[in-house]
């Protein structure tokens, strides 16, 4: 049997269906040029059928992103095949991805269709999508809760019609590990052809077992894992690249395989997730948090300092965080710069590293030392976020304890300045107050948080809130030393996503004050969330 083990990142696709993680065009190039550099095997970049921002998104990374296999996702469905084919045929090794549910309770209460329908759907248009393109996947949605003879009966149907990768899913992350492995197990017995194809598996991690069902699914003979960066995705999150990855490398005598994947680069493609979509990784989360190689209790640091092996069973270097305190001043030149960001991952066109170098001259004028967090909060500002309909020009507070909290702000709408005056129970709620007045908007805040980017008192404040209109839910996140500056560009920052997300579905009028104002055309990029 194979002994190398397929890493399939589908960040950008089932990643993406996190709360909050939606990325535009932009973002998603920019991810999938880092995983390429991970040295993943296949990347899932998207649902084409799902929007027209996810299909210029999938298109644009078929076109441009070299080295892994470019992978669309499609329904059994005959025009989601074609769109999603219209999408990837660019790209030197594209994959078309096609799914349906095979479980009682989907078939039921979801599909409404009966298992023969069923068979008959996978056989007709797995044989459509091998028309289109000699690489297809199939997925048997829910298979953990498949009866374990249908589920046979439905790989083998794909396999006639031409599927040369079975994955078997862990959709609502149920299995147990040992009922995970047992299942790929009989499949290998039950259904003829199967060891002529790759068996998959895609495990969520509901019951916090997605690493361990993966993991059991390779020891019985599954030879490609579908992963997340961090483990982001739907609910409870999918099975994390690199504790997948690490779990293999630290053990390989044991599970017998091994990844081609950059170990190196695993770290930074982390912190680079973690800046796009705005989600935090925890401090205790393994492999990558900031914790994970952090030692405080007395006889853990005696045991490190005389040898690391004692608690440590990878070391920091082999996921590429480095040993030495990375610090940049005011005196910094371009050639500090640019070494820095080489160092955390990060490769900015000539127009982008200009805009960064200007705002980094002007946070080492407020700072003696500007840190590598504080570089990546900066590249979250000022380069990976989407095209700002509303930046923040001026901002001026008056509070205290015998007076009213007051804001005086100025927007730049992208088409003139516009000023406004108002109050609030506090500082921020001022601001906020004065910007929904300028905006015109009715989203709701959901949730407020500062935290310290860096240490020190002259640590960079950064601010992340939760907005939600018309059933669109974004982050918003910003930082600055001065945390009430923060607080407004990350509001603005998530006004902005919701006025692109309600752009894209024809929801919003021109640019303006409460609307008012010219018309301005919707961005091509999408952000949108993906519910497939």
């Amino acid at each position: 049997m194979d002994d190398q083990v397929r890493i399939f990142d589908t960040t950008l696709r089932d990643g993406e269906q996190s709360p909050g993680a939606s990325m535009n065009r932009e973002e998603k190039l920019r991810l999938a040029h880092k995983l390429a550099d991970l040295g993943v095997d296949i990347i899932e970049v998207g649902f084409p059928a799902a929007s027209p921002g996810d299909f210029e998104a999938v298109r644009a990374i078929a076109r441009e992103v070299t080295g892994p296999v470019i992978c669309g996702l499609a329904r059994a469905d005959h025009q989601d095949i074609v769109r999603c084919w219209e999408a990837i045929q660019g790209a030197p090794k594209p994959r078309l991805h096609v799914f349906i549910a095979t479980s009682d309770i989907h078939l039921e209460h979801k599909l409404k269709l009966g298992r023969t329908e069923v068979l008959d759907r996978i056989a007709r248009e797995v044989a459509h999508a091998r028309s289109l393109c000699d690489d297809v996947q199939f997925s048997a949605e829910d298979a953990s809760r498949t009866d374990p003879r249908f589920l046979s009966q439905a790989v083998a149907a794909a396999l006639e019609a031409g599927a040369s990768t079975i994955n078997i899913p862990d959709t609502v992350g149920y299995a147990l590990p040992h009922e995970f492995f047992d299942l790929i197990t009989r499949l290998r017995q039950d259904t003829p052809g199967l060891d002529r194809a790759v068996i998959s598996v895609h495990c969520h991690d509901d019951l916090g077992l997605a690493v361990a069902n993966s993991l059991a699914g390779v020891r019985a003979g599954a030879r490609q894992v579908e992963v997340c960066v961090n483990g982001i995705g739907e609910r409870a999150d999918n099975a994390a690249l690199e504790e997948v990855v690490m779990a293999i490398a630290t053990r390989r005598r044991d599970l017998g395989v091994d990844t081609k994947i950059n170990k190196g680069e695993i770290y930074s493609t982390s912190r680079l997730v973690s800046t796009v979509t705005g989600i935090a990784v925890q401090p205790n989360k393994a492999v990558v948090g900031m914790n994970a190689f952090a030692h405080e209790a007395g006889i853990h640091v005696d045991g490190v300092l005389k040898q690391p092996l004692t608690y440590e069973i990878m070391t920091p270097a082999e996921i590429g965080i480095g040993q030495s305190s990375l610090v940049l001043g005011k005196h910094s030149g371009r050639a500090g710069l640019k070494n820095l960001l080489q160092e955390i991952g990060y490769q900015l066109g000539d127009e982008d590293f200009e805009r960064l170098f200007g705002a980094f001259k002007v946070l080492a004028d407020k700072k003696k030392e500007v840190f590598r967090d504080d570089l990546e909060a900066l590249i979250a500002d000022e380069i990976l976020r989407i095209p700002h309909r509303w930046r923040l020009k001026y901002l001026n507070i008056v509070s205290g304890t015998v007076t009213v909290p007051t804001a005086t702000v100025i927007i730049d709408d992208g088409y003139e300045d516009r000023q406004e005056f108002g109050s609030g129970v506090g500082p921020v709620d001022a601001v906020y107050n004065t910007i929904k007045k300028i905006t015109g908007t009715n989203a709701q805040l959901l949730r407020f948080s500062i935290a310290s980017v860096t240490g020190g008192l002259d640590a960079m404040g950064e601010v992340t809130v939760r907005l939600e209109e018309n059933g669109y839910t974004v982050l918003g996140k910003a930082s600055d030393p001065d945390i009430l500056v923060a607080s407004a560009k990350a509001y603005l920052n998530g006004l902005n996503r919701l006025d692109f997300l309600k752009r894209q579905a024809g929801l919003a009028p021109g640019n303006g004050a409460g609307g008012q104002g010219n018309s301005q055309s919707p961005p091509t990029a999408g952000v949108g969330r993906n519910d497939s």
